[in-house]
Parts: C-alpha cells; structure tokens; sequence
C-alpha cells in the first residue's frame, strides 16, 4: 500500500485551486487530509455523449493531486446512472441505451490517463456502477428510497425551475440522486468530487453515507468553465474543448473565448501560479492586449495534455492559418471520400468520429465551414469531390478530398 504524503502546499492547492464549496467545511477536510489516514476518493462521469472536455479536467486534476499524495483514487464510469440521465433544468432527458451508452464511453480511459496514472505504484481504479446498481431488488430499491423524502428532493433548485415553469418531472428522475448516492454507499469512499451542478447528488450521497455506513463523507464541489460558445460545456452538446480533440483543435477553441473567460481559463485549466495569475490581472487591468494572455492559456492547455512541443507548434498553426490567413500544405488533410455527397457526409469522413453530426450541423449553420473559401451553411448541399476541392471546418482544420 503506498505511504500517504502530508505535503501542506498540496493539499493547499487541493483545497483552494479550482474548488467552489467543501463539505463539511474546508478546516475538516483539511485535518483529515493532514492526518495521514488514507482517504477512498471519486469522481463519475455519466456517459451522456461521447467527449470528455476540459472542464472535467479541473475535478481529474485534483484526483491527480490526491493520487500524487497517496490516496485511493477511482474514476468512476457512471454506465448504469446514465440509463436514467442526471435531470436537466429544462426538460427530462432521453433514457439511453446499452448500445449508447457502451459507445459513448469507449476511448475514455485513454482520453483520461492524459490527466492521471492508471498504471505505476498508486494506480488510478477505473470502475463502472453497473456493477453494483443492476444488482439491487425491488426492496433494496424501496429500503435506498425511505432515505429520502419529496420534499428534500424538491429542494433541488432545478427541479424547483421546472415546477415554476410547469414543466414536466418525472418519478425516474427522483431516482438518480439516490441511484449516485448509493455509488458512495457501496464503494464506502470518504470524499467525493464533482462539478458544483452536482452539489445536490453528492450530498444526497453524504447523508447516505451516514444512514448506511455510519461515517462522515466529504464532498469539493469543482468550479465550472463554460464553453467558448457561452453555454454550459456539456458531454451531450458536444461543445467542449475535448480531451480527444488535436493540439491544434484545442488551441483554436481556446482563441475563440472571450476576453472575460482568459483569468478563469488559466486558473481551472492550467498551471499557472496564483502569483501570476495576479500579474496577469494588473497587466489586462491596465490596459495590455488580452491577445497576449488568451494566447498563453490556449498554449498552456494544449500543453498540460500534450506537452510543451505540440503547443507550441498549435501556436505557430494558429497564427499562419488565422491571424496570416495562409495555409501551408502540410496542415492539409487528405481524406478518402470522393465522388458528389452532401458537405455534411463529406465531414463526417474527415472528421473520423471526433465531431457529432449535431456538432458538424451546428458549425455550418454558424458559418465554420467553407468549401473553396466560400460558407457554406446547408449540410445538404453536395460538392463533386472528384475535383480540386479545399474545406475548412472551424478556424483551424483543412481537408482535400483524395482517390483511395
């Protein structure tokens, strides 16, 4: 068993970089952190869609710190949680199934052990809750259920939204809390992580814990990055820097977020210090180029999963392909698809499954793609691949049709 590290600064950073809330309080979770003991600790990932983003990375990030630290680390694939779906402040999500979900996660584990260590002396567990939720009976289900009230469930702010709205709720959605709850119960973890959406879940889990196991469990709720379209990075929307995305994919689509989002970017997305975060403040707040920082944060994210060599190289793409306008033949992807077919068939071809058809439709209709440096906006459209032929899809990426 790997000796548990009482190193302050770390559990320092664990305690302050990137987390929102702390339960039950930080000065708690700090002497237990600094007792020595060795703490079970997870975060799940429902697989809602198929791309883990780097807004998951701030909670894996602090798993990696933990891990470095010594303590028991899972990541948990929330595959049987999924089937029910998280409920959504709008309406009640589509039930997946089995074949959804199982495709929705494959690559994952890759994707992720960018971030933490799935092998070495204090590896990272990679765990799925089919494994003990499939196995509840009815009366384990109606014993898990007199856990929990209505009205504790209706204190959930967005089920609180949807009654103001009138909107739908339905029973299966009172389910899931329990059903993510019950992961604490029965893998008898001492501290979860989550995104501050999840607070709700993670204390229904905590009072579980205590109801089944008689024993405290500690809740970091994890800052949220939006984006760079505005809305909420979401697994199911697909509009997320991704963890699958190239270099250059991720350093265009950290270009494209607003000034205000350059702080926060570097604080939940990167290393940079907390003493040149400051700097950076002063700096913008007395009138510097944010260029200059929006550059550095889509640097140092790309760097963080790729290393500091393909960041730099994103960078030099970025400014001949965007900011220069030209396009060296090397950044040129030849694509095995020809003949006359819709754009949008000829992208999904190109892309190779890194982009959804809801994502590839999407950009088209906000005008990321060209086809001989004209938008074009209907996926319908076809083109005669058989002749010279350039696409652009978003900023960054450039492909030309090629005979097998």
């Amino acid at each position: 068993m790997p000796k548990v590290l009482v190193d302050k600064i770390k559990i320092a950073k664990f305690l302050t970089r990137g987390a929102e809330a702390l339960y039950p309080s930080s000065s708690e979770l700090k002497a237990k952190l600094e007792s020595g003991q060795r703490l079970r600790v997870y975060q799940g990932f429902d697989p809602t869609g198929p791309y883990l983003h780097v807004g998951h990375a701030v909670g894996i990030r602090a798993l990696r710190l933990l891990q470095e630290l010594g303590h028991e680390v899972i990541f948990l694939v929330g595959d049987y949680t999924a089937k029910v779906g998280d409920p959504d402040k709008d309406t009640t999500r589509k039930l997946l199934t089995n074949e959804e979900i199982e495709t929705n996660m494959q690559g994952w584990k890759k994707q992720v052990a960018k971030l933490i260590d799935f092998e070495g002396d204090n590896p990272v567990l990679f765990m799925r809750n089919y494994d003990w939720l499939s196995k509840l009976n009815l009366g384990d289900l109606i014993k898990l259920m007199a856990h929990a009230t209505v009205q504790q469930m209706l204190e959930r702010d967005l089920f609180q939204k949807r009654l103001t709205a009138q909107s739908t709720i339905r029973l299966q959605e009172f389910i899931y809390p329990l059903m993510q709850g019950y992961d604490s119960v029965a893998m008898e973890v001492d501290l979860e992580i989550g995104g501050t959406d999840q607070t709700f879940n993670m204390l229904m889990g905590r009072h579980l814990v205590k109801e089944y196991l008689g024993k405290e469990k500690y809740v970091r709720t994890n800052k949220m990055m939006d984006a760079p379209d505005g809305r909420t990075m979401s697994k199911t929307k697909g509009n997320g820097i991704n963890l699958s995305d190239t270099p250059n994919q991720m350093y265009g689509k950290a270009m494209s977020y607003d000034d205000a989002h350059i702080l926060v970017g570097l604080e939940l997305l990167t290393d940079t210090t907390d003493q040149e975060l400051v700097e950076i403040k002063q700096a913008m707040d007395s009138g510097a180029n944010p260029m200059l920082y929006k550059k550095l944060m889509a640097k140092r994210i790309v760097e963080l999963l790729y290393g500091n060599q393909s960041a730099c190289q994103a960078e030099k793409d970025f400014v001949q392909t965007v900011q220069r306008k030209t396009v060296a033949e090397d950044r040129i992807v030849s694509v095995n698809a020809v003949g006359t077919m819709p754009i949008a068939e000829f992208l999904k071809h190109a892309l190779a499954g890194t982009q959804s058809s809801s994502n590839i439709k999407r950009t088209m209709e906000q005008g990321g793609v060209e086809v001989n440096g004209g938008k074009v906006t209907d996926p319908t459209k076809s083109f005669d691949f058989d002749r010279a032929v350039l696409v652009k899809f978003g900023k960054r990426a450039f492909f030309r049709p090629q005979k097998p």
